[in-house]
């Protein structure tokens, strides 16, 4: 499978990059996965030109390919004015220019980092609706980490819930890709839900 992690942070180093990380890790350590990260600060130039050329360069267009080939995608963004940073929108803005169903039921796990717990409401009235919009399949549990998380046992049990739910989805998404024979795989819908629930 192949696991695509979008990172918006600017820094260097980035509490945005380092919640993607262990994102990814916390995924990748329950389901085999190819990981690849795509840096957004690393493509600003060639997202902006896209915009006024209407053509995405070489890296952004590498870019836009890792995430039409992905089995789930990780985004991770900072919040700016109590919402995603516009980086962040604008990459997604230029890939459903180049094709709107790109991520068409295509599993998300939605995270985001900030500096007070008062902007942890972004996941839901900003990053949830523009992935909804994009057709894309969200994952229950979005990831919010605030300056006073990091260290703290509430985050590490956020992600590893997240985690599963990703890969849940993603390992049923490939198991229906690929069919036994000529009789695809069945899986129960109880199972399905089972998945999803928290270990333990």
């Amino acid at each position: 499978m192949k696991l695509v992690v979008v990172s918006a942070g600017l820094s260097v180093p980035s509490s945005t990059r380092l919640l993607a990380d262990r994102l990814a890790a916390a995924a990748a350590g329950r389901a085999p996965a190819e990981v690849r990260v795509v840096e957004l600060r690393d493509l600003a130039v060639e997202i902006a030109h896209t915009f006024t050329n209407g053509f995405p360069g070489r890296e952004l267009s590498a870019a836009f390919d890792a995430v039409r080939a992905a089995d789930g995608l990780i985004v991770v963004t900072p919040v700016f004015s109590a919402s995603y940073s516009g980086l962040f929108k604008s990459f997604f803005d230029a890939l459903g220019a180049t094709e709107p169903d790109a991520l068409a039921g295509k599993p998300v796990l939605i995270a985001a980092t900030g500096g007070t717990a008062r902007h942890s409401l972004v996941l839901d009235h900003a990053l949830r609706p523009l992935f909804a919009h994009l057709k894309a399949v969200v994952v229950p549990t979005g990831v919010y980490a605030a300056s006073e998380d990091w260290g703290a046992g509430g985050l590490d049990a956020r992600i590893e819930r997240a985690a599963q739910e990703l890969t849940a989805l993603m390992t049923g998404l490939s198991t229906v890709r690929k069919p036994a024979g000529d009789d695809p795989e069945v899986v129960p819908f109880e199972e399905r839900l089972a998945a999803l629930r928290p270990a333990g």
